[in-house]
Parts: structure tokens; C-alpha cells; sequence
């Protein structure tokens, strides 16, 4: 007969499998494996900002995931698994703000997709500046591109693009 430990933690893996299942087909969790931008409208804080993007300039050219994550396989799923734990948790809290705004982190990571998509431009406009000089970022002057100027995150405009490493380009 198994000790009692072993059908305790038999029964809480089975419980948060179970649990976790469910509110992951409840929660249609699968749906943020995808490209469709229709998952980031799944939960009822982030309409506005799919509303918006759905009237922008780059509804016809760029998805979510075009902007707001990485645009390499690894990088995706990281910040998606990151951001989506912590969207489920504030969500299922209801710990969120009225006014959802956009991450440090992932500023950087929409900054680099600017400049990923628009390398011809951002790299042209970066060879003017002065060698030392700090380069302007992208969400200084174009915050709102992808969404309208109601959904554009207000919080902390950054005046210069940093590297990951933390020193300024």
C-alpha cells in the first residue's frame, strides 16, 4: 500500500492538473499560443486596446505578436508564458489598473520590434546622431502608432532607447 504522503501529493498534482486544465480551456489559455490577435481581446481589460489596434495604421500590417514579442521562437514564448501568467493573475484577482499600461520590459521589447520591422528607417535616423549621443526611441514620438492615442500607455514616454545591458545606445 503507498505511504500517505505519496496519495497526498498524488492528490494536489492531480487537483492542480485538473484545476489548471480546465481553467485552461475555460480560459481559452490555448489561444494564446497563436497569432490571433482576437486572444488579447479573451480578457475584458484589454477590449480598448484591441479595439484600437483594429482601427490603427498597423491593422493590416502587424499583429500583437508582431509588436509585443521578440522575433525569435525562444523570445516569444518567454515573454508570452511571462505575460501571460502575470495577465491570468491580476486578471483572476482583479488586481489590474483601470488604465492598463505597458511594461519597462515590454517597451523594450515593442521598441525593438520598431526597429526590427523599420531597420531601414530607425538605422538611417540612428547614424545621424553624434557618436556618444543617445538615440531616440521610437514610442517617443510614435506611441500610439499601434494603438490610438486613447489606448497609448502614458506612463514613463522613455526619451532614449537602452540597451538590454542597461547602458544608453
Amino acid at each position: 500500500m503507498p505511504s500517505r504522503s505519496i496519495v497526498l501529493l498524488a492528490l494536489l498534482v492531480g487537483l492542480l492538473v485538473g484545476v489548471g486544465g480546465y481553467a485552461f480551456v475555460y480560459a481559452k489559455g490555448y489561444s494564446y499560443l497563436l497569432n490571433d490577435p482576437k486572444a488579447c481581446a479573451n480578457c475584458h481589460a484589454m477590449r480598448e486596446q484591441y479595439d484600437s489596434w483594429a482601427k490603427s495604421s498597423h491593422h493590416s500590417a502587424a499583429t500583437c505578436n508582431d509588436c509585443h514579442t521578440p522575433h525569435n521562437v525562444a523570445g516569444k514564448y518567454a515573454v508570452k508564458a511571462s505575460n501571460g501568467f502575470f495577465h491570468s493573475f491580476y486578471f483572476t484577482t482583479g488586481a489590474y489598473p483601470d488604465n492598463i499600461q505597458i511594461t519597462k520590459f515590454d517597451r523594450s521589447v515593442t521598441e525593438e520590434a520598431c526597429r526590427h520591422c523599420h531597420a531601414a528607417i530607425t538605422d538611417a535616423i540612428d547614424a545621424g546622431h553624434v557618436h556618444g549621443a543617445e538615440a531616440v526611441a521610437c514610442t517617443r514620438c510614435h506611441n500610439s502608432v499601434g494603438h490610438l492615442e486613447a489606448a497609448a500607455s502614458a506612463d514613463e514616454e522613455p526619451r532614449v532607447r537602452e540597451k538590454h545591458d542597461g547602458d544608453k545606445h
